[in-house]
């Protein structure tokens, strides 16, 4: 196992800190309290962070789990007047 492999680019943490090896953010999972390391989101940033260290995969994958954990509470807003349709923006020289 190799744990102490690092990141293509640290993981910055809202507190200011940062995770720069795999090490570094299965400790800062561990350290999470008790209600919020059961999420599933938790579950399966360490799923993916003990399956790129055992078996080699690219780092990558890891921290794409534990991004998504950390951003689990972020809602997209979806803004329905962000495109207005071609055909609506002129009218043909026939119509007028």
């Amino acid at each position: 196992m190799i744990w102490s492999r690092s990141f293509d680019e640290p993981l910055t943490l809202p507190d200011g800190r940062k995770l720069v090896t795999l090490l570094d953010a299965g400790e800062y999972i561990s350290a999470l309290p008790k209600k919020e390391h059961q999420a599933p989101e938790w579950q399966a940033a360490m799923e993916a962070l003990i399956l790129v260290a055992e078996s080699g995969g690219p780092t990558m994958f890891a921290r794409i789990g534990v991004m998504r954990a950390l951003n689990r509470l972020h809602v997209v807003e979806f803004n329905p007047k962000g495109k207005e349709p071609y055909w609506g923006r002129r009218k043909l020289k026939r119509d007028q």
